[in-house]
């Protein structure tokens, strides 16, 4: 009798600790969705209207891989809902493993009381709240980061089935834009190395893992482009154009120009001094490119341009590469990009998904009323300090052996500067490129407070 008492009173204090991990999920996904719900429709951003195309136009953009456009269609039925909350569902998910694997557990309370300094302090309600990409950049670090290390109490290890959810969400993420499979590819490869050269800071055992998801994410990728495109091996394209942009805003294009327009064999040398210094002017907001044929046009012209720059000027274009790089790091404002006047998203949606269209214009957004120069007062000081703080923690990683935290702030550190080394001179900075992998310094630097705390009182 005793037994089954003891078993009985051990049930139910598992049955209530279920329960209480839903209630803190549930919650956690209502903050996250606040900036939505708030505003009547899920928010949008200038590059949303390419994404949503991509099914109805059969052909591929730069920048705007196949798969996230088809999450956006599928969406689209019940105004785009289910994708925002797909999106909220798998950060409070992830970031919940995160907190396990630091030994928050068991303490429901503090992880509700982080998600809601989260939804205040950081952009990452909007990033769960927008139809955009940026979201699964930070979670695909994370993810990494939870197959790659091996907690070092026994209770807060992944199951079996967790293991296979995160390697499927780093191929979905590492499919849904170019940089961010860029990024994934460079951190599994350094988790890699480090996993063969320093074991104690990444098990081996998670070499195989890290090196499915990468496959997982090319399979995802190229799956989604052929079903869109009609062809096999189909790699988004416009890497050469998105990297003429950047030369062409830092001066190099106009100087490749001037000293080799003497004999024309660029058809931008007719065009030299009406090309603007803005990249975004140029690629998406001019007529030049446009009645130049855009990126199949211009493409072996602007590659051409990338690649003899490079050879003519290598020390200008590492200058400006690092330059550029820096700048991004620190690049990190809320909210780019999330305007009321970004046509060519409205009229994606008003030619390809009619039945969005009322929902869409009561929103919000769409009649002037949300701003982000209010809420940068808190995100942008928080996310610089937060990578100051990341500094600090790393200080731990000489210990012997290091805490999950600490190897969690190692990653995001890397991670911010990977971002930063990829956007940065391919793509020139921009804060929205910043904003979608910043948030992770708060996080860190709060799960390393906490897993100090924790162990100081345990």
């Amino acid at each position: 009798m005793p037994d089954q008492a003891l078993k009985f009173t051990i049930g139910a204090a598992e049955r209530r600790d279920v329960l209480t991990d839903r209630l803190v999920a549930a919650a956690a996904t209502l903050m996250l969705l606040l900036p939505a719900l708030w505003n009547g429709f899920p928010l949008l951003e200038y590059d949303t209207g390419g994404y949503l195309a991509r099914w109805y136009e059969g052909y591929l953009v730069p920048s705007r891989p196949a798969p996230y456009g088809l999450l956006l269609n599928a969406g689209s039925l019940f105004d785009f809902w289910p994708v925002v909350l797909l999106q909220a569902v798998l950060t409070v998910w992830v970031v919940s493993l995160t907190m396990r694997l630091c030994g928050l557990g068991k303490r429901p309370f503090v992880r509700l009381t982080l998600f809601a300094a989260f939804t205040v302090a950081t952009t990452l309600p909007f990033l769960t709240s927008v139809l955009l990409t940026d979201i699964f950049a930070g979670l695909a670090v994370l993810a990494l980061y939870l197959l790659a290390v091996k907690s070092d109490r026994p209770a807060d290890h992944l199951s079996r089935r967790e293991r296979g959810g995160l390697i499927v969400l780093i191929g979905f993420a590492a499919a849904t834009h170019s940089a961010t499979l860029l990024l994934t590819i460079a951190l599994g490869v350094a988790l890699m190395l480090v996993s063969l050269l320093w074991p104690r800071l990444v098990a081996r055992a998670a070499l195989p893992r890290i090196a499915l998801s990468l496959v997982v994410g090319l399979a995802i990728l190229l799956s989604a482009n052929f079903i869109v495109a009609r062809r096999i091996t189909a790699f988004t394209p416009g890497g050469y154009g998105i990297v003429f942009g950047r030369l062409l805003q830092d001066g190099i294009v106009h100087k490749f120009l001037n000293e080799h327009c003497q004999t024309p064999r660029f058809r931008l040398c007719a065009h030299q001094h009406e090309l603007p210094r803005d990249a975004d002017l140029f690629l998406w907001g001019g007529e030049l490119f446009n009645s130049l044929g855009r990126f199949d046009g211009l493409g072996e012209e602007m590659r051409s341009i990338v690649l003899e720059s490079i050879a003519a000027y290598p020390w200008l274009q590492v200058k400006s590469a690092v330059l550029a790089a820096a700048r991004q790091v620190v690049t990190v404002r809320s909210g780019e990009g999330v305007l009321d006047s970004i046509w060519h998203t409205y009229g994606m949606i008003e030619d390809h998904t009619p039945w969005n269209v009322p929902a869409m214009r009561a929103a919000r957004q769409q009649h002037g009323e949300v701003s982000f120069a209010t809420i940068n007062r808190l995100h942008q000081p928080v996310a610089l300090v937060a990578m100051l703080l990341l500094l600090v923690a790393l200080a731990g990683l000489v210990r012997r052996p290091p805490r999950d935290g600490e190897r969690l702030a190692a990653l995001v550190a890397l991670a911010i500067l990977a971002n930063a080394a990829i956007l940065g001179p391919l793509s020139n900075p921009h804060d929205r490129y910043g904003a979608r992998i910043v948030w992770l310094a708060p996080l860190a630097v709060a799960l390393w407070i906490a897993e100090r705390r924790h162990s100081r009182d345990a």
